[in-house]
């Protein structure tokens, strides 16, 4: 896997829209502005790509228009990151407008670049995956950079300043202290106001199996993995994404920590477990060295996906880590694609056994 530098200050780093094109529209104006400051007080220059603010009628009509920006972001050298703005639930029409023009496997491993995003965007993480680049399942643009609340949460600024080269190497995740509530408001009238915090004395939890096991890593949103396997949201995204090969083979899930998470949705526990036994069906389980499951956003159904996890996996020996801070709840951390990683259970972290960047 090709890995890609951490960002130096004065860098650029691209803003994508590849789903949902909530970052033109006027009531996140206030978002706009809090991250683009935020990015330049950490040495970083925002660049728009040329459809980013084009807004959600324009962006839902013009999925080619979403995937020129990101072409356009690999081909210039001067950018070196690429955030994507917010997820959404319609990535995937984006990909015939990459994966058939020959060169973009070609420009993405020559020029390198972190990409990172959640939700929606895990189709374009296994994507880049597909093309043997490692990505950043982590913090998008309006979510965590737009941020209403005086400052980045901690634990999320912490992690994202792993980007940055002048902080130390990332070496390990931990456990954040504290988790927060969703906002109910988030518009301008709301900025300053801080989120409601609760302490998370739970750390991780082991629902089931050995207490240390090692894996490379691989996954995204349940409910967007779902979606690629069956016509829920849109009628041929399972086509789509089983023509291009989106969904990793099972020999490509063989040894890997898989790991998951689910959307703000907070389905009810038998959808999720309804999720989790089509990717039983993959045989997906019978191959992995562990799972990572993300916290739930707002802890919704926090014990009774416990239950549905160990129900539908029927294989006690299977490790399962439980309330990892990534995904949909806040605050977050990043989970690079295709890194080894052991799960140390007792010592309540997750550690990189190879660098996580190029040096």
């Amino acid at each position: 896997m090709i890995k890609a530098k951490r960002w130096r200050e004065g860098d650029k780093v691209a803003i994508v829209s590849l789903s949902r094109g909530i970052l033109g529209e006027e009531f996140v104006s206030h978002n706009l502005e809090i991250g683009c400051a935020r990015l330049r007080a950490m040495g970083l220059e925002p660049v728009f790509m040329a459809n980013t603010l084009k807004g959600i009628d324009y962006l839902r009509e013009h999925p080619e228009k979403r995937a020129q920006d990101l072409i356009d972001a690999f081909s210039d050298a001067s950018i070196k990151g690429i955030i994507c703005a917010i997820g959404g639930d319609d990535t995937y029409k984006t990909l015939p407008y990459l994966l058939d023009k020959p060169d973009f496997k070609e420009l993405v491993r020559k020029n390198p670049k972190i990409f990172t995003g959640f939700s929606d965007t895990t189709t374009n993480h296994l994507m880049l995956y597909k093309l043997g680049l490692v990505s950043y399942y982590g913090m998008a643009f309006i979510t965590d950079l737009g941020e209403i609340s005086e400052s980045m949460l901690p634990y999320t600024e912490e992690y994202f300043n792993y980007y940055l080269d002048n902080a130390y190497d990332f070496q390990k995740i931990k456990a954040s202290p504290v988790w927060y509530e969703e906002r109910t408001d988030f518009s301008k009238a709301a900025c300053g106001q801080e989120r409601i915090c609760h302490e998370d004395s739970k750390g991780f939890e082991l629902l089931q199996g050995r207490p240390i096991f090692e894996g490379k890593l691989l996954g995204g949103c349940l409910d967007s993995l779902y979606d690629m396997l069956v016509p829920y949201s849109h009628p041929n995204q399972p086509q789509v994404i089983k023509k291009y090969e989106i969904f990793p083979s099972l020999k490509d899930w063989q040894d890997k920590i898989l790991f998951l998470e689910t959307s703000e949705v907070k389905e009810k526990p038998a959808m999720i477990k309804k999720m989790l036994l089509k990717l039983k069906e993959q045989g997906i389980f019978e191959v992995l060295e562990g799972i990572i499951f993300g916290k739930p956003q707002d802890e919704a159904y926090y014990d009774e996906y416990k239950e549905v996890i160990k129900e539908v996996i029927a294989n006690p020996d299977l490790p399962v880590l439980y309330n990892v801070n990534f995904g949909h709840a806040t605050p977050r951390t990043i989970i690079p694609l295709g890194i080894k990683a052991r799960v140390d259970f007792p010592r309540q972290e997750i550690v990189f056994l190879e660098e996580v960047f190029e040096k």
